[in-house]
């Protein structure tokens, strides 16, 4: 610790007159256990404080004391009754003015203080807020680069996925990767399914009508990109995805079939 810029930051003054937090005095305390010359400092303060309060008011210099840290404080002190007042001299009543001065330049100084802390703690939850927004922002930008690979992938076959009779204007995609067996599917223009329902994706084969299931679009709300990736191993001819109870079906509910289409071929 850099000693003599600790002492000349002016804390040593404000955990004089009281003002500053508790844990902030704690702080002080404790540098003055480990440091010596910082102890030293604050007992010449304490000294110069009391010199100044008995030179302008001799009998009652605790009391001034105590009254700057109540002002410093917001608090109140309970005190006793004043004496008749007396003859007091120039040199009392300049005494008093440098007291008065003293007093006006530790409340700038502790408003100031007080300011600042508030001005750093705002700007430090900005930076935090910032932080948050730009790492949000990264990771779009390399979940886009990801989908961007994946739909310019030789590999992969897109199939459309129109709107049937109970949703004319869902519209959902299935890039099917038939290398590693992945379907992702687009779901932006299919409709937030409703409290207590999933939508479920189904793979078809025609001959017969044979639907298996290869899994939910779970979490649609939470998922800004509507993009989910599933495993398909089958030999799909088509895929469907419905409206089904929270969980799925070992079928498909035909007349929840939102959308449907069919594989192209090669």
């Amino acid at each position: 610790m850099d000693i003599k810029k600790y002492i000349s930051s002016g804390i040593l003054e404000l955990y004089v007159y009281g003002a500053l937090s508790e844990k902030e005095s704690r702080e002080v305390s404790r540098v003055l256990k480990k440091y010596p010359e910082v102890k030293t400092e604050v007992e010449e303060i304490e000294k110069a404080l009391l010199n100044l309060s008995a030179a302008t008011a001799p009998n009652n210099a605790e009391h001034l004391i105590t009254s700057i840290k109540d002002k410093l404080t917001g608090t109140s002190t309970k005190t006793t009754p004043e004496r008749p007042v007396r003859t007091i001299s120039w040199i009392t009543y300049s005494g008093w003015a440098a007291s008065l001065l003293l007093l006006i330049g530790l409340f700038t100084f502790f408003n100031r203080t007080n300011n600042l802390r508030e001005e750093l703690r705002t700007a430090q939850a900005r930076n935090v807020q910032m932080e948050e927004q730009i790492a949000n922002a990264r990771e779009n930008a390399k979940d886009a680069e990801e989908l961007l690979a994946i739909i310019r992938d030789k590999n992969v076959q897109r199939i459309p996925l129109r709107g049937q009779e109970v949703a004319p204007e869902a519209y959902a995609s299935v890039y099917w990767n038939t290398i590693d067996n992945t379907a992702y599917i687009d779901a932006k223009d299919l409709p937030e399914p409703p409290r207590g329902k999933v939508y479920q994706v189904w793979s078809l084969t025609m001959q017969p009508l044979t639907p298996t299931s290869i899994g939910l679009l779970a979490d649609f709300k939470a998922d800004d990109n509507k993009v989910f990736s599933l495993e398909n191993q089958n030999q799909s001819e088509a895929f469907g995805i419905t409206l089904e109870p929270e969980g799925g079906s070992e079928t498909p509910t035909m007349d929840q079939l939102y959308v449907l289409g069919t594989v192209a071929a090669p």
